[in-house]
């Protein structure tokens, strides 16, 4: 695996062995987990040469103690990669990617950002949008994956591709849990295993909306499962919605078979988790 710091160095090769190949990017923040495990071994059986990059972006952090905590192992992540026979990993740091005092661009996002993760963290999808339309103009790959847990995220990252024209096929990887159900994160090497088994509340509620879809109105499903996380005391719900796929806005009545999805996200010990379901 070539390891490249520069994203001059990045470039010059990509444009050397360009040519009739496909080439397709995985875009990570690190502390690499099966999930990511996932979508590079997708991205292998997809394209000719497999990119990944492990930047921690400054931009997308609302509160700079998050960024601060946020887990990095660059050692052991690269020895995953290596593993996973990627081909390429991008390491840059900061100052390859920003200018000094450099802020997130402002995007028009079409109300995607209007709710859930958007309405709590103003700024944070601008932030996304900043680093993935760099990493895209540096990269220039035919095909990106991200994982479905971030369903926001990557709802907003295809909108992106089509309004700035980048000629980058999209694709969203299922979720990896854990044999609990809990939606695979870097942010869970955070949680002791009680905190993890607590955790188990946010995929059981999101099963129960799913299965229950066409038993309950939209208004039920979201009582009662409230309810669920109002009867104990240690995760904090953000948010628990049930929205359209294509638009991220909240619905009172459900459309046809995997239109919609129910998104939560809770707090354990500071540590923030979101998950979904789409049915």
């Amino acid at each position: 695996m070539k390891i490249f710091k520069f994203k001059s160095d990045l470039q010059s090769y990509l444009e050397s062995i360009r040519e009739e190949k496909i080439l397709s990017f995985v875009p990570t923040m690190g502390a690499l987990h099966l999930g990511h495990m996932s979508l590079i071994e997708t991205a292998k059986h997809k394209s000719d040469i497999v990119i990944c990059s492990i930047f921690v972006n400054p931009t997308q952090f609302n509160n700079p103690a998050d960024l601060l905590k946020y887990p990095r192992n660059n050692e052991v992540d690269i020895k995953i990669l290596e593993d996973l026979d990627c081909d390429i990993l991008y390491l840059p740091e900061v100052i390859d990617l920003y200018n000094n005092n450099e802020k997130a661009k402002t995007f028009n996002f079409n109300g995607l950002d209007k709710f859930m993760e958007g309405s709590g963290r103003s700024g944070h999808f601008d932030g996304v949008a900043t680093i993935i339309e760099k990493l895209f103009r540096i990269i220039k790959p035919n095909i990106a994956f991200f994982g479905l847990k971030d369903l926001q995220q990557l709802q907003i990252i295809k909108h992106v591709t089509m309004q700035l024209c980048l000629p980058i096929e999209i694709i969203g990887v299922e979720t990896k849990r854990e044999e609990s159900g809990l939606a695979m994160s870097s942010r869970n090497s955070l949680l002791s295993e009680q905190e993890k088994g607590k955790s188990m509340l946010i995929s059981e509620t999101l099963n129960f909306i799913k299965d229950n879809s066409t038993i309950l109105s939209i208004d039920e499903l979201t009582k009662q499962s409230i309810k669920k996380f109002k009867n104990q005391n240690v995760l904090d719900l953000k948010y628990l919605e049930i929205v359209s796929l294509n638009t991220l806005q909240p619905i009172s009545k459900l459309g046809e078979k995997n239109t919609n999805a129910a998104c939560i996200a809770a707090s354990i010990s500071s540590v923030r988790l979101i998950d979904n379901i789409i049915f």
